[in-house]
């Protein structure tokens, strides 16, 4: 699943990737739309990212907010954005549990910045916990029907 590595220490999260942190603040989505030279968007629950599909080569970072934990939405965002191309930093931030983290990889999220400490020997566990999967995603996991019939 990569390295762990921080995100500077005002983003407060995990972070899965091998390159450098992107320290660019995120604009939201509408000013992303408005101006050339932002590298960073902050899509919030609800926001219709159909206009951002073509401009996803501009992109380092992509933060998607979770006001709710029970707001699923931002998994969508992250599915949509991967299978579309989208190749830079995808952040979940906000209402993040660590349960939701195993689930937020498979659909693509690479980092997190989730308003409350996740426990280190928790998140490890949740994310281990589980050798196969069942469907196919984001991810790079293979799904066990295929391993098995090819």
């Amino acid at each position: 699943m990569g390295d762990v590595n921080d995100l500077p220490a005002n983003a407060g999260g995990l972070r899965y990737r091998n390159d450098e942190p992107h320290d660019e603040p995120a604009v939201t989505l509408d000013a992303f739309l408005g101006q050339s030279n932002a590298t960073a968007v902050r899509i919030e629950a609800g926001d219709e990212i159909a206009p951002l599909l073509s401009q996803l080569d501009r992109l380092a970072l992509v933060e998607v907010s979770f006001p709710k934990f029970r707001d699923g939405r931002g998994y969508s965002t992250a599915r949509i954005l991967r299978e579309a191309g989208y190749k830079g930093e995808l952040r979940a931030q906000g209402d993040v549990l660590v349960d939701q983290i195993p689930l937020m990889r498979r659909c693509g999220f690479d980092s997190f910045a989730p308003e409350a400490e996740i426990d280190q020997a928790t998140l490890t566990a949740a994310l281990e916990r589980y050798e196969f999967v069942y469907q196919a995603a984001a991810d790079e996991h293979v799904p066990v029907w295929k391993r098995r019939h090819g």
